[in-house]
C-alpha cells in the first residue's frame, strides 16, 4: 500500500495536526510505503517516511486574483509527483488541501482519498459541491470528535465518520519527565509555587488573552500561584504587552515552543484550556494522561471527552475564569486527575482510534 500524507503546512504552530496524522499512519502496517508533503514550510519526517517540502506561497496555494490561473500548472506537478509515487490512497489535511487536491481524483480514477477535519471549518458552496463530488467508496471524510462531525454532516449532507484522536498511552506515560525534571526544564521553583499551565498556539481562538486577565486576579488572592504559557503564535507581542500592563512578569512566563513539549506536562499542578473553540484539544488528552487535572471552558467538545469529572467554566468569562482558578486549591488535585483519567478512558480511546484508523488505510 503506497499513502501519501499531504499536510497544509510544517513547523511548530502545526505540531499538533501533525501527531494527529502521525498516529493515524503508525496504523498503516510493516508493508506500507508511506510519504509526507508539507505545502509550506519545513518539518521532519515521522518515523520512515519521506518528506517533501514544496514551498509553495500562500498567494498561490489560497488562488486568488491573478493566481488562480497557475492553478493547473500545480495541479499538473501534483499529478506528477502521485504518479511517480505510485500513490494508492491520499490522507488529505483538512479543506485548503482537499481544494487543491481533491479534483485530481476525476484523472485518476485509481485513487483514494481521507480527509482529516481536525477543527471548525467554514464550507463555501463550491467546497460542498467538491466534497460531494466522489463516492464514498473513492472519499471519506473523518473528523477528530464527535461534535465537529455532527456540525460537518449537518452542512455537508452526507456522513462524516467520528476519529476521536487518541494517543498511545503506554509509551506517552513513559517519556513523561517526572515533577522535578520538568520543572527543571523549565526554569520553575521546585517547592513553594503552584504552576498553572497552558499550551497551545499564541493565537485568538485559543483565549489567552482573558486567561491572562483572569489569572491577574486570582493570584492577587493567591501569591505563590505562577503560570506558564507554552506555544507560539502571532499574538506573543500583545501578550507580553498584557503581562507587563498587569505587572505579572515575576509570576508568568512564556517560554515559546518548546522541543518535547509533551514530556513536560508534569510541571504543572493543573492545566488551564481558556479556549473559545476546539476541534479536539489534544492538550487536553496529554495533560490527562499525564495525572495532571483539566480546568477548561464550557465546550461540547470538552464536555464529550470529560464529561462530569470535567471542572469548566465559561469561554471568554474573565471573571468566572478568575473564581475556578482560585477554587483550584480548594479541591484534592489527584483526584480530579483520577476521575478526569477514568472519564476519558485512554486505554479504550486508543483501542477504537487503532481500529477505525486500520480502516481508513485498507487494512481492516
Amino acid at each position: 500500500m503506497n499513502i501519501v500524507n499531504i499536510m497544509w503546512a510544517g513547523g511548530s504552530p502545526y505540531v499538533s495536526v501533525h501527531k494527529v496524522h502521525q498516529q493515524i499512519l503508525s496504523q498503516a502496517g510493516p508493508g506500507a510505503k508511506i510519504s509526507s508533503w508539507l505545502l509550506q514550510g519545513q518539518g521532519a519526517c515521522y518515523g520512515g517516511e519521506s518528506t517533501r517540502e514544496w514551498h509553495l506561497s500562500h498567494r498561490l496555494l489560497k488562488g486568488r486574483h491573478v493566481w488562480r490561473a497557475l492553478r493547473p500548472w500545480l495541479r499538473g506537478r501534483f499529478r506528477d509527483a502521485l504518479e511517480q509515487a505510485n500513490a494508492q490512497v491520499l490522507l488529505l489535511d483538512g479543506l485548503g488541501v482537499s481544494r487543491l487536491i481533491l479534483p485530481l481524483l476525476k484523472v485518476m480514477p485509481d485513487l483514494r482519498a481521507t480527509v482529516v477535519f481536525h477543527g471548525k471549518t467554514r464550507l463555501r458552496r463550491a467546497d460542498i459541491a467538491l466534497l460531494r463530488a466522489f463516492p464514498a467508496s473513492r472519499l471519506t471524510f473523518v473528523a477528530v470528535s464527535q461534535t465537529l462531525a455532527d456540525a460537518l454532516a449537518q452542512d455537508l449532507g452526507v456522513p462524516v465518520q467520528v476519529l476521536r484522536t487518541a494517543l498511545e498511552p503506554n509509551g506517552f506515560r513513559r517519556n513523561l519527565l517526572g515533577r522535578q525534571q520538568a520543572r527543571q526544564a523549565l526554569g520553575l521553583a521546585e517547592h513553594g509555587v503552584r504552576v498553572l499551565g497552558a499550551v497551545g498556539r499564541l493565537v485568538d481562538s485559543k483565549g489567552f488573552d482573558y486567561l491572562l486577565d483572569a489569572f491577574a486576579r486570582a493570584a492577587r488572592q493567591q501569591a505563590d500561584l505562577r503560570l506558564v504559557i507554552l506555544g507560539e503564535g502571532g499574538l506573543r507581542s500583545q501578550l507580553q504587552a498584557r503581562i507587563q500592563a498587569l505587572d505579572l512578569a515575576q509570576k508568568v512566563s512564556m517560554p515559546g515552543h518548546c522541543v518535547g513539549l509533551e514530556k513536560l506536562y508534569r510541571a504543572f499542578d493543573w492545566l488551564l484550556i481558556p479556549s473559545h473553540s476546539e476541534g479536539l484539544g489534544l492538550v487536553l488528552q496529554e495533560a490527562v494522561m499525564a495525572d495532571v487535572p483539566v480546568l477548561c471552558s464550557e465546550l461540547p467538545v470538552f464536555r464529550e471527552q470529560l464529561g462530569s469529572a470535567g471542572y469548566y467554566a465559561p469561554a471568554g468569562d474573565v471573571g468566572a475564569w478568575s473564581n475556578a482558578i482560585a477554587a483550584c486549591s480548594d479541591v484534592q488535585a489527584s483526584t480530579v486527575a483520577s476521575a478526569q483519567y477514568q472519564a476519558l478512558q485512554p486505554e479504550q480511546a486508543w483501542q477504537r482510534f487503532s481500529q477505525t484508523s486500520r480502516a481508513l488505510l485498507g487494512r481492516a
